[in-house]
C-alpha cells in the first residue's frame, strides 16, 4: 500500500506540475484539467500512504479503509488511462493486489479465529 501510495503521489505532482509527459485529449467523457486529476491522484496517493503505515501498525480498521481506498485508486486509474496508459495500468494493478492482499489477510485471520 506504501508503495501504490508513493506512486500514486508521484503521478499527482507531475500532473500538477503540468509535465509535458501527458497527453492532451479532446472530447474525453471524464474531462478534467490536468492539475484536477493530478489533485485527484494525490489526495489519494497520501490517504493510500497513511492507510498503508496503519495496517503495518496492526491496525484492523485500516484494511477495510484500505479496500475501499485501493478500490477508488483503481477507478482513477482506469479514468486516467488516456492521459499515460502504462502508468495507468501498472497502478491499476498494484491497487488490485493491495485489495487481494488485504483480503486475503482478512479471510486467514478469520480463519483462525474460528479454528480457537
Amino acid at each position: 500500500m506504501i508503495f501504490g501510495g508513493a506512486m500514486a503521489i508521484f503521478e499527482g505532482i507531475a500532473a500538477i506540475a503540468h509535465d509535458g509527459l501527458f497527453l492532451t485529449t479532446r472530447h474525453y467523457v471524464f474531462e478534467f484539467s490536468l492539475a484536477g486529476w493530478g489533485w485527484i491522484h494525490l489526495i489519494l496517493g497520501i490517504i493510500l500512504l497513511l492507510a498503508g503505515c496503519a495496517v503495518l501498525s496492526g491496525a484492523v480498521w485500516a484494511r477495510y479503509f484500505g479496500v475501499a481506498i485501493a478500490g477508488l485508486g483503481a477507478i482513477a486509474n482506469f479514468l486516467w488511462l488516456p492521459y499515460y496508459p502504462l502508468w495507468a495500468l501498472v497502478l491499476i494493478a498494484v491497487n488490485l493486489f493491495i485489495i487481494w492482499a488485504l483480503c486475503t489477510g482478512m479471510h486467514r485471520e478469520a480463519d483462525a479465529a474460528t479454528v480457537r
